[in-house]
């Protein structure tokens, strides 16, 4: 088990290295290879407003006009040990690990993603929670009733929430249960866990459920499809044979054996969600990542979408780290290979 933890810890490693470098040769190295000058990469530094002698300056000061192999080298040490801006007359230190400094606000990125990470990792827990349980509960009822009323309900319903778009859903809620009803908070209203759990709770419970409505729909099915495969093997039916209650077999062996591919999607979709909520945070309006890098392309502020990139390529890189882990609890196969 040891062995296995490391050898994930190491790949872990190797995979953050592979996407720093796929991430700078996304927005360095392949617009230099489209013909891009180095000012075409500085303007986006510096908004809209900068003349051309504003932006060839910047070209020099972030490096640009260096090599290619020299701006990568400045970039990874700028993750590891941090880096110095120069923005006129003062030279700012960004320290590690740096992500980029957005000339436009004056600031760097890692403090203001650190800002907005509360909450959407407040907006992706309550919402995973909330599909996962529902997800595969109704996944697995489902399965043990194939073809009865409420299969077909369930997977009716499972088959509009993959289907409607979370804009639509989200908009639709908010009409519904916020304007007309006045069940739940209007969107754009967030508050700390810390200050009040329950108002915190109470302004996420509409986006949790919008979210958990679009995920869950997929969980239901997938665990429904694993669940029919399970339960006509042959271990099921010598599980049943020797006296098992059947609660023990549908959940110890019948459930525990299909887990895999709901681990494996639910890391994704965590790691995906950490790293921004766009669609969810725009409709609610709410000050996560995912607002924030909106913000950052509408405002053409590189160094922010830059960051956010990365952080979430960090978040989806960690969540599979840690269903990796789990596989290790889930099935002994993977213990002892």
């Amino acid at each position: 088990m040891a062995i296995y933890i490391v050898r994930r810890l190491v790949a872990a490693v190797i995979l953050l290295l592979i996407v720093t470098a796929a991430v700078f040769a996304i927005f360095f190295l392949v617009p230099r290879l489209a013909g891009a000058t180095p000012e075409d990469l500085a303007s986006r530094y510096v908004g809209r407003t900068a003349d051309a002698e504003q932006i060839h300056v910047i070209a020099v000061k972030l490096g640009f006009t260096d090599p290619i192999w020299v701006q990568y080298g400045r970039f990874l040490k700028g993750l590891v040990a941090g880096a110095d801006y120069s923005t006129g007359p003062t030279t700012v230190h960004c320290p590690a690990p740096c992500f980029g400094y957005s000339f436009l606000t004056q600031n760097p990125v890692l403090p203001d993603l650190l800002d907005r990470l509360p909450v959407t990792l407040s907006l992706a827990a309550g919402a995973a929670l909330i599909w996962v349980v529902a997800g595969v509960a109704t996944g697995v009822v489902s399965a043990l009733r194939p073809g009865s009323i409420f299969d077909r309900a369930a997977m009716g319903v499972a088959l509009a929430g993959v289907s409607l778009p979370i804009f639509f859903t989200g908009l639709l809620s908010l009409a519904v249960f916020s304007y007309a009803l006045g069940i739940t908070a209007p969107g754009g209203s967030y508050t700390p866990i810390e200050d009040n759990p329950f108002l915190w709770a109470y302004d996420l419970l509409l986006p949790w459920i919008t979210l958990a409505f679009l995920y869950a729909a997929g969980y239901a099915r997938l665990t429904r499809a694993g669940m029919l495969d399970t339960m006509g093997e042959d271990f099921i039916r010598t599980a049943r044979a020797k006296g098992l209650p059947e609660r023990t077999v549908v959940v110890k062996h019948g459930l525990r054996s299909a887990l895999t591919p709901i681990l494996t999607i639910f890391g994704l979709d965590l790691g995906l969600l950490l790293g921004g909520a766009i669609l969810t945070e725009s409709t609610y309006s709410l000050p996560g990542i995912g607002k924030y890098s909106v913000d950052a392309v509408v405002n053409n502020d590189l160094p922010k979408v830059l960051g956010v990139v990365m952080v979430g390529s960090i978040f989806i890189i960690l969540a599979n780290l840690v269903v990796d882990l789990c596989y290790a609890i889930v099935d002994p196969r993977v213990r002892y290979s």
